[in-house]
This record gives structure tokens, sequence and C-alpha cells, in this order.
């Protein structure tokens, strides 16, 4: 499980370091969101000790290839979701506008 402790403060308080560790790895990252490094680092590390027990690989540069492999699968599987369904809706919506002008012709007519 990634952990982190924030070291001594810098200059520029919008981007402060954080010390994380991934995969009994420490490292110390900087950015404006402490929490959201941390979790980040979470989720990386728990990724890699997922392929580690999946694959029994002990060489740490290939678990992070391995997981990082399987996060951009994650991601590009999420991000293909979410235009396939922007497009749904807007097909949606051509529908349902196309049924409106219908009935408001309709009306038209009838009155």
């Amino acid at each position: 499980m990634a952990s982190a402790t924030k070291q001594q403060p810098v200059n520029d308080p919008s981007n402060s370091s954080v010390r994380v560790e991934i995969f009994d790895q420490a490292y110390n990252l900087r950015g404006s969101d402490p929490e959201y490094i941390l979790k980040l680092a979470d989720y990386v590390d728990s990724k890699m000790r997922a392929v580690s027990q999946q694959t029994h690989t002990v060489d740490t540069a290939r678990l992070a290839v391995l997981a990082a492999l399987n996060i951009a699968d994650e991601y590009h599987l999420l991000k293909r979701r979410g235009e396939g369904g922007s497009s749904e809706y807007l097909r949606r919506a051509h529908h349902l506008s196309d049924a409106l002008d219908e009935v408001l012709e309709d009306g038209r007519k009838a009155g």
C-alpha cells in the first residue's frame, strides 16, 4: 500500500513535495494536491501488487510496465465508453427532436 509524508514546505505553496512509496520504493513527488498524489500512488501500488501476484514476477521494471499497460487499458476502455455514450445521447436527442417536430407540425395542420 502506498504511503506519503509531506516534505518541508517549498517556496511555492501550490507545488508541495510529497514522499510516496510504491511497491516498496520511495519517491519524492511534487504537485499542487498532495492527497491526489497519494491517491494516484496508492492506485499504482495496488496495480503493481496485483500484477505481481498474477505473474509471480519479481522484476520491478517488468511489473511497472505491465501495471502501466493495465492502467492504459482501463483508461482507453473508459474513454471509448465515454465517447460512445456521448454519440448515443446525441443520436437520441436528434430522434426526440425529430419526433417533437412531427408532433408540432401535426398540431399546426390540425389547428
